[in-house]
């Protein structure tokens, strides 16, 4: 049984005033959030989990507080946090939070190449503490909240600063504690976007440029069909149905088969409540002119224009230096360089620089494909 550590859960204006001294006798807090993504259309930050030094408050996010003169004291502390990406961006998009600097442990055991990198394998293999299951998909937007979430919440972040002094002196150890304050400077910076807003061409999903136009513009419909209807029922759009039975009714318009046949797919629980209003975008989409999709303007963009044989060579020739690399390092080799980032190489190797973090690049800058290629000098 997990000792649960004590806390302070503010939910009252009153409550604050030891929040903000506590954060004014540190440098550093570990954080995380809580947040509704499971539960609502647009997500929702419903708990901030802070520790200031052994202090930890937990911040209702929901209820009427003035916060003020809270997230400038936080912008200035060095943040501890584990798996930092969907946080940040939400902390950026709730109020233009942007942190001051980070160290996040779930990049420190990717950058170690460990086994199992969430925060309850952690916290269980270095701590002994195994963290309750169900807090992972709880809806935190709930109130009161439950006792045992909020226990839950408190021990997300009370063992942050010691695992990150344990993956900070193993990454010291391997010479790569510089690579993950490269990898951090990143996420603080790639944070400042905020979550991707969907734009005329977010209905393309999984395999839409391969569709006849009769499958596109089905797959326009439904896939506009379920945002609709996800708004109006607030609840994330996988909740309404899958991207796979969205591609499957395209699927089916683009191979000719008739209404019937199209709309014979397992909506689940919600089929009678969802198949009328389903039924009707299946026949806008196949009342539609194809003409009148969004088309894509590629313009002189060259990441819109496939590789040429020369590119997809030199492709495969970064993937077989990056892979090599990787193994010698014991490392994930997209930890080095993605799918993409080797293609947007291939395309134009002189921008090894601006694709690939200074770490990244040094690996794979004096390897046999780029040495050959003549890009990627220093």
């Amino acid at each position: 049984m997990n000792a649960t550590p004590a806390y302070t859960f503010i939910d009252q204006p009153a409550q604050l005033a030891p929040l903000l001294a506590a954060l004014d006798r540190v440098d550093e807090v570990a954080l995380d959030t809580e947040a509704d993504n499971l539960f609502r259309y647009r997500t929702r930050i419903c708990l901030l989990q802070i520790m200031a030094g052994r202090q930890i408050f937990l911040v209702d996010l929901l209820a009427p507080l003035p916060l003020d003169g809270f997230w400038p004291r936080l912008a200035g502390r060095h943040l501890i946090m584990h798996g930092s990406d969907f946080d940040l961006r939400l902390l950026y998009d709730f109020c233009g939070f942007t942190a001051h600097s980070l160290f996040d442990t779930m990049m420190a055991a990717q950058l170690l190449n460990l086994p199992r990198i969430g925060l309850a394998s952690l916290l269980e293999q270095h701590f002994g503490v195994a963290l309750a299951k169900e807090g992972q998909k709880a809806n935190w937007s709930r109130r009161p909240l439950p006792q045992k979430l909020i226990d839950y919440a408190a021990l997300d972040v009370f063992h942050l600063p010691a695992l990150r002094d344990i993956l900070r002196t193993e990454l010291e150890h391997r010479g790569r504690l510089g690579w993950q304050e490269e990898r951090c400077r990143w996420q603080i910076e790639s944070a400042r976007t905020g979550f991707p807003q969907n734009d005329v061409h977010a209905w393309r999903i999984g395999r839409s440029e391969r569709l006849s136009p009769r499958g596109q513009c089905v797959l326009w419909a439904v896939w506009h069909w379920r945002e609709e209807t996800a708004l109006q029922l607030d609840q994330p759009p996988f909740k309404i149905t899958s991207n796979e039975l969205l591609g499957e009714i395209a699927a089916r318009a683009d191979a000719g088969l008739p209404e019937e046949a199209i709309l014979a797919v397992n909506l689940g629980k919600r089929h009678p409540r969802l198949i009328r209003s389903l039924t009707e975008a299946v026949r806008t989409g196949l009342a539609k002119n194809p003409s009148s999709l969004p088309r894509r303007h590629h313009g002189r963009d060259p990441n819109w224009l496939p590789l040429n044989a020369a590119e997809l060579a030199l492709q495969d020739r970064l993937k077989v230096d990056r892979d090599r690399v990787a193994q010698q390092l014991n490392l994930d080799p997209t930890l080095i360089a993605n799918r993409a980032q080797l293609a947007q190489i291939a395309r134009d190797p002189d921008r090894l620089d601006d694709i690939l973090l200074p770490w990244q690049a040094d690996l794979l800058r004096h390897e046999p494909a780029l040495k050959n290629s003549g890009g990627g000098s220093a």
